[in-house]
């Protein structure tokens, strides 16, 4: 897999290069590995000016301006806090677009409603627009992690350059 996330990283930033764009990320079980992934390519200070692991809840309303009630209502684990995660990165870091995740990668942490793998997506454009989704991963916590990576890179692709690559 880790073959196809720097392919991914790769057409993510040539993307963002041609259109001289610049990207953040807010990432919580993904612990900085998209981030990671992003800086993996030469160049990519052209258009990553860096990023924000809030794992913590508090973080989240500290650095991200994540609310209070959304994460009442919802539970840390939900597109909308995925959707406000994606909004102040953007805000926060004065980026184009953005890539937020929040989710249980486990092996503990999840509920009946919310198993372990469920990973929630935030993408948000600085001009306002938010797509989110929620998709369930099976495996061990690096798996679950690598996967989360995978699906972010690949559906930002699809969401900002509306580019899907079948090679991946």
């Amino acid at each position: 897999m880790s073959d196809q996330i720097e392919l991914l990283s790769r057409r993510l930033g040539q993307s963002l290069t041609q259109s001289q764009s610049t990207i953040t990320t807010a990432e919580s079980c993904t612990g900085g590995a998209i981030a990671k992934a992003l800086t993996d390519i030469s160049g990519c200070s052209a258009y990553f000016d860096g990023g924000l692991v809030t794992y913590s809840e508090q973080s989240k309303q500290r650095f991200l301006g994540v609310q209070e009630h959304t994460l009442q209502q919802h539970g840390v684990v939900s597109e909308e806090v995925a959707a406000e995660m994606a909004q102040g990165a953007c805000a926060a870091l004065s980026a184009d677009y953005a890539i937020a995740v929040t989710g249980f990668a486990g092996p503990g942490g999840g509920t009946a409603e919310k198993p372990v793998g469920t990973v929630c997506f935030g993408f948000a454009t600085s001009s306002g627009t938010v797509i989110t989704c929620q998709h369930h991963f099976t495996g061990s916590r690096e798996v679950i992690r690598q996967q989360s990576v995978h699906f972010a890179l690949e559906k930002a692709l699809a969401s900002f350059f509306k580019i899907k690559l079948d090679t991946v």
